[in-house]
């Protein structure tokens, strides 16, 4: 017996040199290279594989953004972008007689396309989405003075594509206010919203996962892209194979009864300046779906996804993701088990991360 507290004190004694000395090396090399632009540029170009995934995640998503535009698409992101450049032209105050025309020729071709596609296969492309491409155009150049050559030649063009389908009204107008929550409800909703990772054994209807759903698609998104995906897991195989894969997971994977994958899609961006937005409007998405999920009577916990290599594969493979799809998080969904314990999680004061000017 003394001889085996002996040996648990050494392994303990030799882990605790090993972190130091880990520590220290760690050190040396951030205070060398951290202290330079030049230095850091040096030390990731021998050190390449750290960020090799996300580079050729961006690059594939470049590649495939204009490779899209000449496919049919459910929904024409490029579209997408422009449409809503032109609503926060349409919303400025004062707002000018002419705007938007260094883009809305190429507006307008991305309109011609999508007309085309929704003509020869209605099915093939999200009519909400054409409907509302119309609208906002045909406000565009109704309030557009008749003064700009660039201008008149994209309303003839406008003209000219012969959308099939009335004006619906899916244009800028005054802020509703449908809600009748107030703040202390709100705060007493999201005091409610706790990570829970113990979970009664009963499947969550599909239909309670579309409805918060619906709540998550309102959350903000740069340009109106919404440039995610959910991919919900219901089938008990299923979900033990996805909820095995993260770390985040170990210790409860086996008690989840569904799982939703967060997908952002670098397909939607033309630019490497916006590699990180998929990350923000996933976010916003997810917060807004969890929420709504806690009032239909389901609770959730966010499992983080690191940037790691061997996860990233066994991940791409079981959802035959793309190069250009990357995980953002998972989450756990089901109904909570009463007798599961929740963390106490105290967050920091108001104090401690709010700054005034």
């Amino acid at each position: 017996m003394l001889n085996t507290l002996k040996n648990i004190a050494k392994d303990l004694l030799a882990i605790t040199w090993i972190r130091r000395i880990y520590e220290l090396v760690n050190r040396i090399v951030l205070e060398s290279f951290g202290s330079s632009r030049f230095l850091t540029h040096f030390w990731y170009f021998v050190s390449f594989l750290t960020f090799n995934r996300e580079q050729s995640a961006v690059l594939r998503g470049r590649r495939d953004y204009y490779r899209n535009k000449r496919r049919d698409r459910l929904s024409h992101v490029e579209l997408r972008r422009n449409i809503h450049r032109l609503e926060k032209g349409l919303i400025m105050r004062p707002r000018r007689d002419v705007f938007a025309r260094d883009y809305i020729t190429e507006t307008i071709e991305f309109y011609e396309d999508a007309v085309a596609q929704h003509q020869s296969a209605p099915a093939s492309m999200e009519a909400s989405e054409m409907a509302w491409a119309h609208d906002v155009l045909a406000e565009y150049f109704r309030v557009s003075a008749r003064t700009d050559a660039t201008v008149e030649a994209a309303r003839e063009r406008f003209d000219s594509a012969h959308f099939i389908g009335e004006f619906s009204g899916k244009i800028p107008h005054v802020k509703e206010h449908l809600s009748d929550i107030e703040f202390d409800a709100l705060e007493r909703l999201v005091r409610q919203r706790r990570s829970v990772r113990w979970f009664e054994q009963k499947p969550v209807p599909r239909e309670l996962f579309d409805k918060a759903l619906l709540i998550a698609r309102q959350a903000p998104t740069a340009c109106n892209r919404l440039p995610y995906e959910f991919r919900i897991f219901d089938e008990p195989a299923a979900v033990r194979r996805v909820s095995s894969i993260p770390f985040g997971a170990a210790g409860y994977g086996d008690n989840i009864p569904s799982i939703v994958v967060v997908v952002g899609k670098l397909e939607s961006y033309f630019s490497p300046r916006d590699r990180h937005a998929i990350y923000v409007d996933s976010s916003l998405a997810a917060m807004q779906f969890i929420l709504g999920l806690e009032t239909l009577g389901l609770s959730s916990t966010v499992i983080n996804w690191p940037d790691f290599e061997p996860l990233e594969r066994k991940m791409q493979k079981e959802l035959k993701l793309r190069l250009s799809d990357r995980v953002v998080m998972l989450i756990a969904v089901g109904y909570a088990d009463p007798e599961g314990q929740v963390p106490y999680s105290q967050k920091k004061e108001l104090d401690t991360f709010r700054r005034f000017n």
